[in-house]
């Protein structure tokens, strides 16, 4: 299996050491060359304004919205949710998403840098107990659609969520020290 870690800014290379514990080929991506023959996509936290605008200069964003209507699957964590989204409820004008999964995020919802947190996530269907969510100035799923299944939530709302191939994480599991969420995204994702 070979996947792609978006690798433009943020946590990039905290992703690539979970797939290199997990023995899974990774592949920073920065050009869209290096989108070729990978069998899923990782979208990591950042800071989702300078990504978007990373996007565009790089000319991975019409190769990756391609990938993303082909269906490859991606999982996309903090920032890479905001990418990820339906809608951007609190976005800048110019910041684009690519409408991957029917949620609507807003940004820096459960506060400022100071305000970030750990907790405990009961993940549905994930065996081995909690799973340790870490949250930096994280996003909040703010709506659903029907299509979407909400894996976990923390104090009532949505933290993990997916459609189909794309899942989305409010959350850091690539800091955790825990690798049973990429584990589990990885052997769902149907093309290992």
């Amino acid at each position: 299996m070979k996947v792609g870690v978006l690798a433009l800014q943020g946590a990039f290379r905290e992703h690539r050491e979970v797939l290199d514990a997990l023995g899974v080929e990774a592949v920073d991506v920065r050009t869209p060359e290096q989108l070729g023959a990978l069998d899923a996509l990782i979208m990591p936290g950042g800071e989702s304004t300078t990504m978007s605008k990373l996007l565009d200069t790089s000319s991975l964003r019409e190769p990756v919205a391609d990938l993303l209507d082909d269906g490859i699957p991606v999982l996309g964590t903090c920032a890479g949710m905001i990418l990820l989204a339906r809608e951007v409820v609190d976005g800048r004008p110019d910041q684009a998403s690519f409408g991957a999964i029917d949620v609507a995020v807003r940004r820096n919802a459960y506060g400022r840098q100071r305000d970030s947190f750990e907790a405990d996530l009961e993940i549905d269907g994930l065996a081995g107990g909690p799973f340790p969510g870490v949250f930096i100035r994280a996003p909040r799923i703010a709506a659903t659609g029907d299509r979407v299944d909400v894996l976990a939530r923390h104090d009532g709302d949505p933290v993990l969520a997916r459609q189909g191939a794309v899942w989305v994480a409010a959350f850091h599991p690539e800091l955790s020290g825990d690798l049973r969420l990429h584990e589990r995204f990885l052997s769902e994702s149907g093309r290992s």
